[in-house]
Parts: C-alpha cells; sequence; structure tokens
C-alpha cells in the first residue's frame, strides 16, 4: 500500500493551513507555491477537501481557504480517506467473501490486523500534534 501523491499533496497543504491559526485564510496559489503543488492539481485537491468538510473555501479579494475544524479535529486518516477513499490492505479485508479460500484463509486475519492499525495510528495523528512534532524538530 502506498499513500497516492495526491493524499501527499492534501496531506502537506493542510499542514500548511494548520500553521496559520484559526479563521486565517490562504490563496490556492500560495499554498502550491510554498508546497511545491502543480496550481491546477492543488485546486481539485482543496474541491475534494472541501466536499470532504475539511477545508472551507471562499472567492473574492478576501477569499482563500482555511481549516473548517481545530487542527486537533482533524486527522491524518480523514485526509488520506477524503482523497484516496477508504484504506484496505487488500480486497479481502473488506469482503473476505471475496476470497476464493473463504474462512480458511490463514493470512486473511494478517490482513485485517494490519489495516486495522494504519488505521488506528492515522485517526490518531491529528495536525496539532503535527505542529508540535514539526516545531520540536526544527529547535
Amino acid at each position: 500500500m502506498q499513500v497516492t501523491r495526491q493524499a501527499d499533496y492534501a496531506l502537506r497543504a493542510m499542514l500548511y493551513l494548520a500553521r496559520l491559526g484559526p479563521n486565517q485564510r490562504a490563496a490556492t496559489s500560495k499554498i502550491a507555491e510554498s508546497q511545491e503543488i502543480p496550481l491546477s492539481f492543488l485546486a481539485k485537491i482543496i474541491s475534494q477537501l472541501s466536499i470532504a468538510r475539511l477545508v472551507n473555501t471562499s472567492r473574492g479579494a478576501k477569499g482563500g481557504v482555511t481549516l473548517s475544524r481545530a487542527p486537533e479535529e482533524i486527522s491524518l486518516l480523514d485526509v488520506v480517506e477524503a482523497i484516496d477513499g477508504p484504506i484496505t490492505l487488500s480486497e479481502c479485508s473488506g469482503d473476505p467473501s471475496i476470497c476464493a479460500f473463504g474462512n480458511t484463509c490463514p493470512i486473511h486475519e494478517i490482513w485485517c490486523d494490519a489495516q486495522a492499525e494504519i488505521v488506528h495510528k492515522l485517526s490518531q495523528a491529528t495536525f496539532d500534534i503535527l505542529l508540535a512534532r514539526e516545531k520540536a524538530l526544527s529547535k
């Protein structure tokens, strides 16, 4: 499993917005420039994040993008699933009936456990934690 480039860009954009503080907006072009994300690609990402209600957008001279909730209320899982959909390590971890070996497959439980661990880890990693980690690493 590999997080897509689009999800990676979304995470970087969200971290940029989390750094701004409450109710501060950023122009999509500014986010794209500072995070080295192609502007047209970021526009699509921002649209998906807006549909998932992770960001708010507004047009005009005082427009821009802002987080829809506080950084501690948004997890990496929220962002990754908004872009890539639900995390699945194999088809059978979501639906064991797909597997030709069904209930006798010795690998099924491993896939399900690993998937659950990844989902848990990403759901616990919120943007306030990332900001704190970033601050500690820059000292």
